[in-house]
């Protein structure tokens, strides 16, 4: 099995929401801003559950949030 990444969109979705600041996502999905920064630079891959909770603030369908590269 090949080892993939996940990649995400979080940085752009953040600036087109009003210039979220990664303490407000944190703090509106219940994780601390250090793990949304490691999320968005690739070096933690997030929990299903935050995955969906990222996806759902910004009404995105989780494909356009996060992207699975082989």
């Amino acid at each position: 099995m090949t080892k993939g990444a996940i990649s995400n969109q979080i940085r752009t979705l953040r600036f087109m929401a009003g210039e979220m600041s990664q303490a407000e996502l944190g703090q509106r999905i219940g994780v601390t801003r250090q793990t949304i920064a490691a999320i968005e630079a690739g070096k933690y891959s997030p929990t299903l559950e935050a995955a969906f909770r990222i996806a759902e603030v910004f009404g995105k369908p989780l494909d356009e949030v996060f992207q699975w590269k082989t």
